[in-house]
């Protein structure tokens, strides 16, 4: 599958000592009514423990000139230095979007489904901001294009 390209995003969850963020690549649009998503995420990140029904989600789909952000929260970083890389806002659900994104999601987790080593969330969007300009940061066996 590393011949697979995929966008890059950023996954923020809501933990006990504030925000827990991980770099992704497995979000797929899966609804338009309602507007949903699907994050697949492993089991042994830190984020996955604070993915349940009803928690809020934030997705940031990374800009091209974002590499350092996808560096840092590929895990690069530790985890209580990755939010001081790029420019964060507060969103609606009250979690952090990533300023200059693609798109930023807030999101609500609906359901969780486990397989295999990963568990499969499905959020609904709840609102969404764009980029005028499209110019996403895709990653491909190893490394960006």
């Amino acid at each position: 599958m590393r011949r697979l390209a995929a966008s890059v995003s950023i996954v923020v969850a809501k933990g006990d000592d504030g925000p827990v963020g991980i770099a992704a690549t497995s979000i797929t649009s899966l609804t338009v009514d309602p507007p949903a998503v699907l994050v697949c995420i492993n089991r042994t990140t830190s984020l996955h423990a604070l993915l349940m029904p009803t928690a809020p989600l934030s997705i940031n789909l990374l800009a091209r000139s974002q590499k350092d952000v996808s560096s840092a929260f590929g895990g690069g970083t530790p985890r209580e230095e990755r939010f001081q890389i790029g420019e964060w806002t507060e969103g609606k659900n009250g979690l952090p979007r990533l300023s200059g994104a693609q798109a930023n999601l807030d999101c609500v987790i609906d359901v969780m489904l486990a397989y295999g080593t990963h568990s499969i969330a499905i959020a609904r969007v709840l609102s969404a901001s764009v980029s005028d300009r499209v110019d996403p940061l895709i990653y491909q066996d190893g490394g960006y294009l």
